[in-house]
């Protein structure tokens, strides 16, 4: 079992990205995973993800979700805090 790390960040906080692709975008945090030290920020990283449809009648369909951020790329938005 893997250790859970201590994030700087809680869930409803407003955050900028640091580094990669998003950087300097701002969100705020919906999830927390603290085995990984990964956080989902809403309106960032997207990824899509293709489906299949399952029955004759269905359509295929692409899907737009958030994918994960390391902690260690975000920092706390002070302009939002006060």
């Amino acid at each position: 079992m893997s250790k859970k790390q201590k994030i700087h960040v809680k869930v409803g906080d407003t955050v900028r990205i640091i580094s990669g692709f998003s950087k300097n975008e701002t969100g705020e945090v919906i999830r927390i995973n603290r085995n990984t030290g990964k956080l989902i920020v809403k309106g960032i990283n997207f990824k899509f993800k293709h489906v299949k449809p399952n029955n004759e009648n269905e359509i295929g369909e692409i899907k737009q979700l958030e994918a994960p951020i390391h902690h260690s790329n975000v920092t706390l938005n002070l302009k939002e805090v006060s």
